[in-house]
């Protein structure tokens, strides 16, 4: 199956999120290359950047799901590069 690589960006905004946030990463853990989390304590926020390595459906199914989180945006960049 051909695969793509994305990158995931996460702004959380509601901490009562994070959890069902950390769920859906779990449940997608095997296409994860790798997560970096900065949090922003000034203005009360989190920063994650995901990239990922997966089909585009899987991608766009994770995206769509972390996007219904009350309190979190994200936005997803895809590389040209297939697999």
């Amino acid at each position: 199956m051909e695969t793509r690589i994305a990158l995931m960006a996460i702004i959380v905004e509601n901490e009562n999120s994070v959890e069902q946030l950390n769920a859906l990463l779990h449940d997608y853990g095997k296409y994860i290359i790798g997560r970096m989390g900065i949090p922003y304590r000034e203005k009360k926020i989190n920063i994650i950047s995901i990239a990922i390595d997966a089909p585009q459906d899987t991608i766009a199914a994770l995206s769509g799901k972390i996007g219904n989180l009350d309190g979190i945006n994200v936005k997803t960049a895809y590389s040209n590069v297939t697999a």
